[in-house]
């Protein structure tokens, strides 16, 4: 059971809604391959996803979470709604409320716009990603590859590599991780991996190949230019020869590790192709399980608007 009508991000969850989440879905994921597991446990309610910035798998695996639960799906076309003509988001989503909408899944280039939306809307406000401050469903859909594949998250030892400063996918893996009991490590260059993610319980470092040295689970992050300023690292040639990830990089983490990214990857950027190909790679899993994770996110908060 989830105790908020919304879900906006890891930092408020407690950790008995996370497993539950997390347990959740593992339910939920048969029903991806297996149409005939499928109920409409949904039927009768509505979802609109509102996306200010760009998305594939984020947007179409909550269309399809909803869809697979017999909900009513449909998208905002920000690009050609009223939006554009200066309509404010609270006032976007009133009018959505109005609608009868009884779930709001919005990624927006500002922190904190969810909650905003959240605090006046009666529909159930799901974070999709707001600035570089939490997306967390992409951080549950993380937790639960890494629990499926590793079995516990006791003393798991989790390097994160990439643009940290932009990214709202470490901040929030760091939240869940550090709350179920893992080691989080967070690595990259100066510009991009500031100290000051060590407040958050992680450790922070710019010598890579140290941050993966018996890594159980090695995650790539891409390189956000469409935040980034620039002069923050020369190019992306030198920054692929310093910090992208390849076979021999990745060969310092633990023979059993397994490399993340939460996509889209810029290949020969921050994965080189051969890594991102092989048999360690569980990244193709991870667009699975998201699709799982969000189906028990809309289950939950469905009962939870059902009491």
């Amino acid at each position: 059971m989830l105790k908020s009508k919304d879900l906006l991000g890891i930092r408020d969850l407690e950790v008995s809604e996370i497993m539950s989440i997390l347990e959740l879905a593992h339910e939920m994921k048969k029903k991806i391959t297996d149409s005939t597991l499928r109920e409409d446990t949904l039927k009768g309610r509505s979802m609109i996803t509102l996306f200010y910035e760009n998305s594939t798998r984020t947007k179409v695996s909550f269309n399809m979470a909803g869809l697979y639960q017999g909900a009513m799906v449909t998208d905002l076309g920000v690009a050609t709604s009223s939006v554009q003509k200066g309509e404010t988001l609270v006032d976007t989503g009133i009018t959505l409320d109005q609608m009868g909408i009884d779930f709001m899944v919005m990624r927006h280039g500002l922190s904190g716009a969810s909650h905003l939306l959240a605090k006046n809307v009666k529909a159930s406000v799901i974070n999709a990603g707001d600035g570089a401050n939490e997306h967390p469903t992409q951080a549950l859909l993380d937790l639960y590859t890494m629990l499926d594949k590793k079995g516990s998250f006791k003393d798991l030892n989790v390097t994160i590599v990439g643009d940290i400063a932009h990214s709202r996918v470490a901040r929030s893996n760091v939240f869940g991780l550090k709350k179920l009991g893992a080691n989080v490590t967070l690595a990259g260059c100066g510009t991009l991996a500031s100290g000051t993610m060590e407040a958050l319980g992680a450790t922070v470092t710019h010598d890579i190949k140290n941050a993966i040295k018996g890594a159980d689970v090695v995650m790539g992050l891409r390189i956000q230019m469409e935040r980034q300023k620039g002069g923050l690292f020369p190019n992306l040639r030198e920054y692929s020869q310093l910090y992208g990830l390849d076979e021999e990089m990745f060969s310092y983490a633990d023979k059993e590790a397994i490399l993340m990214h939460p996509a889209p990857v810029n290949r020969g950027i921050e994965l080189m192709p051969e890594l991102l190909d092989s048999n360690v790679s569980v990244i193709d899993e991870q667009v699975q399980n998201g699709v799982a994770v969000r189906m028990a996110i809309l289950a939950l908060l469905n009962e939870r608007r059902g009491r």
